[in-house]
């Protein structure tokens, strides 16, 4: 069965430039928000990452993400050796709300001697079963 979309999940035009010892990748629509690696599949992975984290940021700093721009819409760079262009998205944190659970006593004892803090444990838990990008802790 066909995952389907996550409509609350953003998409940035990630430009990927050949640099000396591997990959230079860098989204022109957000200032600053920069990575590098190796190889390119470890870029795009990096990418996705700080893409995840200088959201969450911007979330939490309560600034306005900016318009998203497509590909075809940046202006080249002449000084810019570029390998690609591609669309990285990312599910930026929304607000935290009050939830009850019931969950079983061992399982919640075993957490505690594990984890500073259960919603932040169970978060992260969540994020990784889902397979979402765990940028930040909470």
């Amino acid at each position: 069965m066909p995952k389907e979309p996550d409509m609350d999940k953003i998409y940035y035009t990630a430009i990927i430039e050949q640099a000396d010892t591997g990959f230079g990748v860098f989204f022109p629509d957000l200032p600053g928000c920069v990575t590098a690696a190796d190889t390119l599949t470890e870029a795009i992975a990096n990418a996705e990452a700080v893409l995840s984290l200088h959201l969450n940021g911007m979330a939490q700093d309560a600034v306005a993400f900016p318009k998203p721009r497509l590909p075809t819409q940046i202006e080249a760079d002449p000084e810019v050796e570029e390998v690609a262009r591609v669309m990285i998205g990312a599910l930026p944190e929304t607000e935290k709300i009050r939830v009850n659970v019931i969950i079983e006593r061992n399982l919640l004892n075993a957490i505690d001697a594990v984890a500073r803090n259960r919603s932040s444990f169970l978060a992260e838990a969540a994020r990784a079963r889902l397979g979402l990008v765990t940028a930040a802790k909470d």
